[in-house]
């Protein structure tokens, strides 16, 4: 079975995490969006709420699967015997910044390849940042999100 991981904060998920994941299971057998643990990080929506989204999102998606976890991406990917790690490039300092992070990856752990997928013009604009900025100043943030998502 090919497995890939593709981790995140997906702090909401958005129809742009949404299409990289239908594409990624055109390569794929199983996805696992796997939510990763930052301190550094604040969090809109709870942790039980982003799996909730993601869920929603998929749902009926039995290739699909949402865990979250702690610690080092690649420890995860070696836990879960996946030999790559899906990511998405919008622009060109996300290409710089992801080819750092894969090329460590790699050092660390030289089976996991990581599989970077261009975002679709139409979508590569949109990020969960700009999505929270819109919610949190009581925007309409649907064109953005899943259809299958609903935001509590």
């Amino acid at each position: 079975m090919k497995r890939a991981i593709f981790p995140g904060s997906f702090d909401p998920i958005t129809k742009g995490h949404q299409a990289l994941v239908q594409r990624g299971l055109e390569l794929f057998d199983e996805i696992i969006i796997a939510i990763g643990s930052n301190a550094n990080k604040k969090y809109m929506y709870t942790l039980e709420e982003r799996i909730k989204f993601i869920e929603q999102t998929f749902e009926g998606e039995p290739g699909v699967k949402v865990e979250s976890y702690e610690g080092l991406t690649t420890d995860y990917c070696e836990r879960k015997e996946a030999k790559f790690m899906l990511r998405g490039l919008r622009t060109s300092p996300d290409f710089e910044f992801e080819r750092a992070i894969a090329q460590i990856n790699k050092e660390m752990k030289p089976n996991l390849e990581t599989v970077f997928l261009i975002t679709s013009a139409e979508l590569s604009a949109i990020s969960s940042s700009i999505v929270r900025d819109i919610i949190k100043n009581n925007g309409d943030a649907s064109p953005f999100l899943p259809s299958e998502l609903k935001l509590i």
